[in-house]
């Protein structure tokens, strides 16, 4: 799955999810606010994600790797401070994880399937 491919599935994960949660746990306030927050997740995925899970590697090898989606929730965290509060934002460090993990097994799927195809 190309680059662009996957911001294209993180920023409809992004506006789907802010829509599907009640009571505002998430909020993007438009389009192009969810494609930036694609953008830093990605750089931020890239840059700063391995060094925590380097760091946190005894941590989660005792939770089975359960302890990647705290990870994950902090990454998605980081993007909404770097976004700002106004137009990026979570009600809670939980609702970060929970976004979280309905991320990953989005963009699992998504994978998944893009495996079987030839394009």
């Amino acid at each position: 799955m190309s680059y662009f491919q996957r911001l294209a599935v993180n920023t409809l994960s992004f506006i789907s999810l802010s829509m599907l949660l009640p009571n505002n746990m998430f909020y993007v306030r438009s389009i192009v606010t969810a494609i930036v927050a694609s953008v830093i997740l990605s750089v931020l995925n890239t840059l700063v994600k391995p060094i925590l899970h380097l760091l946190s590697l005894p941590i989660t090898l005792l939770t089975f790797g359960l302890f990647s989606f705290i990870i994950n929730g902090a990454i998605l965290s980081l993007t909404a401070n770097l976004l700002g509060e106004q137009s990026f934002s979570f009600s809670s460090f939980g609702t970060a994880v929970l976004v979280a993990a309905i991320m990953s097994f989005v963009n699992s799927v998504v994978i998944n399937h893009n495996m079987g195809s030839k394009y």
